[in-house]
């Protein structure tokens, strides 16, 4: 079955380009968005940084994803490689197509929910109780992001104008907002590459490291590509953001995905992101925030593990057919 380990590296790709596509904007989008950070040093920024978190912390997370959700390891090797490339392929199509509506979705959701209906095709064990605990977590993610950015902004706002003086003001929060997004960036690849190729890596086709390698370029490259379509969204069309709301919206959404991440749990960096840009743009009242795209977005968060389980499964009983 040389041909189908062949595809699912393929697909293994072809998902971190639209991992990369969809949730560049996780990262930099509000800093583009406040005007402190062009688009241009917003990708460069994703790319260096995302493909540090990925080959650094990116273990723990494509652990759950290549065996805590379907068994591969433990299954005939020719089924498991058709689970892997049915999975990949198609949490990559559902990216693709969220991403061309300027929707930013979770490839969490899309990669979990897509692995999980490939074994209900092959009719192999999955681990609901896995699956359970991994829903509670997307539940949890974007309030817990908006709760921590409310939380913070007051504290920060007014430590800020304490210690630092107006005339280097602009600077200051220039340097602080990049550093935020070199973490929130490093926090993504960290989360975000199992999502890319942990299936691959769970199939037995690679070592984790070379899966791991595949996915941080692949994501990179999609970052490249089409990494702007979803910027505007985060960074524009959610409420207006200011630099100081930015900074505290991406601190807090890096801590909340940190602590995802430390505990192996692939979570949403779109739901933490979106969720801090929330919870600081409540600051300036609810009529300042886009609540008709919050509604399409929360749709398409809540449909995501659904579509893309639903594309795998029917991609699963077509290849079996086919190629086995």
């Amino acid at each position: 079955m040389i041909l189908v380990a062949i595809l699912a590296i393929a697909a293994g790709v072809f998902i971190g380009i639209s991992i990369g596509s969809n949730d560049a904007a996780n990262c930099v989008g509000a800093d583009i968005g406040s005007g402190m950070m062009s688009l241009k040093q917003g990708i460069i920024v994703t790319c260096i940084s995302g493909l540090a978190g990925a080959l650094i912390m990116g273990r723990n997370v494509t652990k759950t994803i290549g065996k805590g959700i379907v068994p591969l390891h433990t299954l005939d090797p020719d089924l498991a490689l058709l689970i892997g490339f049915s999975a990949a392929l198609a949490a990559g199509i559902w990216i693709m197509t969220a991403t061309h509506l300027k929707l930013p979705i979770s490839s969490s959701h899309s990669i979990v929910g897509a692995v999980a209906g490939a074994g209900l095709a092959a009719g192999t064990q999955v681990f609901w109780e896995k699956l359970g605990s991994i829903f509670l977590s997307w539940i949890l993610t974007p309030i817990g992001a908006a709760i921590l950015a409310l939380a913070l902004y007051y504290p920060s706002f007014y430590l800020f104008k304490l210690l630092v003086p107006e005339k280097k003001s602009q600077l200051v929060l220039k340097v602080l907002i990049f550093l935020t997004s070199v973490y929130l960036a490093f926090n993504w690849g960290a989360n975000d590459v199992a999502n890319a190729t942990g299936v691959i890596s769970g199939a037995g086709i690679t070592t984790p490291v070379i899966a791991i390698l595949i996915g941080a370029v692949s994501m990179a490259v999609g970052v490249i590509i089409w990494g702007s379509k979803v910027v505007e969204t985060v960074g524009f069309r959610i409420t207006r953001l200011l630099p100081m709301m930015t900074l505290v919206a991406e601190v807090a959404s890096a801590l909340n995905v940190n602590v995802y991440t430390w505990l192996g749990i692939p979570v949403s960096t779109s739901h933490s992101i979106v969720g801090a840009v929330f919870g600081v743009g409540l600051i300036h009242g609810r009529k300042f925030l886009n609540k008709k795209l919050l509604s399409e977005m929360v749709l398409a968060w809540a449909v995501t593990p659904f579509v893309a389980g639903a594309i795998s499964f029917v991609l699963m009983i077509i290849f079996s057919f086919v190629i086995l």
